[in-house]
């Protein structure tokens, strides 16, 4: 099982109406300090594969990132830290 932080994200063409549905890609770096972007999709099916991903918080602490799907049908990553979900992934930067 691979593990990777998960640096910073882009959303899809600005959209914002379901901000967690909005990320298209994201930047991650993994254990051996590579580094990489990733789009919503294919980061969903690493994770379904068995992998972990996570942010860092405000606080030092890795926030892991669960799976998640809208009523649409859209499977998208969400964090989840002490029993409530939250807006770390929300928070990163943008990806350059």
């Amino acid at each position: 099982m691979a593990s990777a932080r998960i640096t910073c994200i882009n959303k899809s063409g600005g959209y914002h109406d379901n901000p967690h549905e909005a990320i298209s890609h994201y930047g991650w770096v993994d254990i051996n300090g590579a580094t990489g972007k990733s789009n919503r999709a294919d980061m969903v099916n690493w994770i379904e594969s068995g992998n972990s991903a996570y942010v860092t918080d405000s606080y030092g602490n890795k926030v892991y990132c669960m799976i998640k799907t809208s009523r649409n049908g859209n499977k998208f990553l969400q964090t989840e830290s002490d029993g409530k979900p939250t807006n770390n992934l929300l928070e990163l930067p943008e990806c350059q």
